[in-house]
């Protein structure tokens, strides 16, 4: 949540550009304000705008803002509605402020900071972080040993920096379970991930209690106890300019368009190669949101393939209701940024109440899951930049998949073909878009589907929530009859995930009860299981595939019809309202 970008430049050089094309990479992260603030000839200057960052990009076209350091930031409102005035940077006299996360203790700083004269002129907790900056410079105490004041006072999460009006060349940044980068290259740089830090070649991921103070020319870096340190700096490996959009009106159909190549990278580049699964009497799955739904469907699989017992929990409830963890518990925690707060604290929580081994399964290469985890497996998806998660969904799977079936040759062997069987999926978009017609008008929608395309339905009913703002839920086809059949009428889409499996029968026979209550049944199926099913319904017909692997296909005509729906509803698919990518406050 937030997205937070700061540059250092040559004196007498103008770094707002370089802020701007920071934040440009970061709105994904939250836009519901921006802002940047620069010192400029001993002061600060400060521009923000409300929504999206091409209202703060049209003021400064008319501004004249200018300096040589500064701060930005693009936010997703948490403490404070989403107005100007809450609007980050936060100033307080000689100091600005941009803050990503949560500060628990803010009431009573807030408390204390007013009895010393200080006015609140915002409704964010971040103005308790610049009111303690300047008190603390009041009272004598340089910016260095104020702003580790500041980390000794703060409670909760949180990543932050601050510029001063007396010093026209530094910023002091630090994290706590909300990431930050350091980035080293024509300037040196700050950036919530490596798309901000521009213009870099090599960065240091800040690890949590650790701060950064960057000046023109120098860095100097300390860990949670103000020691000086010397962390490795590492190279960056990605390629920055594939996050562009290139010849695609929006990333979401980009990244869905990229599945073929995510899955073939996933495949290449994660073997299991060692017994991980040796010893394991149980495995407990910790994800929140869309990867909860993958880890869903490799319940399935563990279960089938493995022989072992599997639980999938939402971390955001996990710790939080005394779980009972045992003995030889296997913990996979899946995430797409890696950075997810939930996750995070849930799988550190099992760290702490047991000798459990974790997997990591993250999207982000030196991601916060990576650093506690046993096991690291990486979706070679790229940086996705799309809100509601496409390209990495499939990956997980993908790993997933590898992961349930690594010691069956016969199953190994269909990987191959996956990635082409998903482009034939991306070839019928012509005819999906068109369906995506017979449902843009619904207020809700119902998703069916059985067995691993149980969690399918649910993951498609999210995507068409997350864009297109359409209710819609998902549901295990034979639950139907237990109530989701009272709303069910001749304008409610129902959306059947039925191939030609084991359980076809089943579905089918659910599809039947669904179309003698309403007319508008739309079904996703394979050309044998169209043959079977009842002659004038709504069908798209996929390729057939081994039911191990449907779930990864049957993703793609789900995101591809949400899509499609927001479209025709005038959605801005890549920034839908209220949501931001990298989920990092409880």
């Amino acid at each position: 949540m937030c997205g937070i970008t700061g540059v250092v430049g040559k004196p007498n050089s103008n770094v707002v550009e370089k802020i701007m094309a920071g934040l440009e990479k970061l709105e994904y992260r939250g836009y519901d304000s921006s802002g940047i603030a620069v010192v400029c000839d001993g002061r600060i200057e400060r521009l923000r705008a409300v929504g999206k960052l091409r209202n703060l990009k049209a003021k400064l076209e008319q501004s004249s803002l200018s300096g040589s350091v500064g701060i930005g930031h693009t936010r997703w409102a948490t403490h404070g509605r989403p107005t100007e005035n809450n609007a980050h940077p936060i100033l307080s006299e000689n100091v600005a402020v941009v803050h990503n996360g949560i500060i628990e203790n803010y009431k009573e700083l807030k408390f204390d900071l007013q009895k010393d004269g200080f006015i609140f002129e915002t409704e964010t907790d971040t103005e308790v972080i610049a009111h303690f900056l300047q008190q603390k410079l009041s009272e004598g105490f340089s910016p260095r040993e104020s702003f580790e004041k500041l980390l000794k006072t703060v409670e909760g999460s949180y990543a932050v920096a601050a510029i001063f009006s007396f010093l026209p060349d530094t910023i002091l940044a630090a994290r706590r379970k909300s990431p930050l980068v350091v980035g080293f290259g024509e300037n040196i740089c700050i950036g919530s991930d490596l798309s901000s830090v521009l213009s870099c070649d090599e960065v240091v991921y800040l690890e949590d209690g650790e701060y950064a103070e960057i000046s023109e020319n120098n860095a100097l870096f300390f860990d949670r106890e103000f020691r000086p340190m010397n962390p490795t700096k590492q190279k960056i490996t990605e390629n920055l300019e594939n996050i562009e959009k290139g010849e695609y009106e929006y990333y979401m159909f980009k990244e869905i368009m990229e599945q073929p190549s995510a899955i073939r990278k996933t495949i290449l580049n994660n073997k299991i190669t060692e017994n991980i699964f040796g010893g394991v009497s149980r495995i407990l799955i910790l994800a929140c949101g869309t990867s909860h739904y993958a880890g869903i469907v490799a319940k399935y699989w563990f279960e089938k393939f493995l022989k072992i017992p599997t639980d999938v929990e939402i971390a955001s409830e996990y710790r939080y209701r005394s779980p009972i963890i045992g003995e030889n518990v296997l913990v996979i925690a899946i995430t797409q940024s890696g950075e997810t707060i939930d996750t995070l604290e849930a799988t550190e929580y099992v760290r702490k109440c047991s000798n459990s081994r974790v997997i990591a399964i993250a999207n982000v290469k030196n991601s916060a899951v990576s650093r506690i985890a046993d096991f690291v497996f990486y979706t070679e998806a790229g940086i996705e930049i799309g809100v509601a998660s496409t390209k990495a969904f499939t990956a997980q799977l993908t790993i997933l998949a590898e992961l349930a079936f690594h010691n069956h040759d016969f199953l190994t062997k269909q990987f191959q073909n996956l990635p082409t069987l998903c482009e034939e999926v991306l070839d019928l978009r012509a005819e999906i878009k068109y369906l995506a017609e017979k449902i843009s008008s619904a207020s809700s929608a119902v998703y069916l589907g059985r067995d691993t395309l149980y969690p399918i339905a649910l993951e498609g009913a999210l995507k068409l929530k997350e864009i297109s703002y359409i209710h819609a839920e998902g549901f295990a086809a034979g639950e139907m009859k237990h109530g989701p059949i009272a709303l069910i009428d001749d304008t409610m889409p129902v959306i059947c995930l039925c191939p030609r499996n084991e359980l076809f029968e089943k579905t089918a026979s659910n599809i039947q009860v669904a179309l003698a209550r309403g007319k508008n049944v739309i079904i996703f199926t394979d050309s044998e299981g169209s043959r079977l099913l009842p002659s004038g319904t709504t069908k798209i017909i996929l390729p057939k595939i081994s039911e191990e692997f449907a779930p990864i296909l049957y993703a793609i005509p789900l995101q591809l019809l949400a899509y499609y729906t927001a479209l025709l509803r005038g959605e801005d698919v890549d920034k839908p309202r209220n949501l931001a990518k990298s989920v990092t406050v409880e």
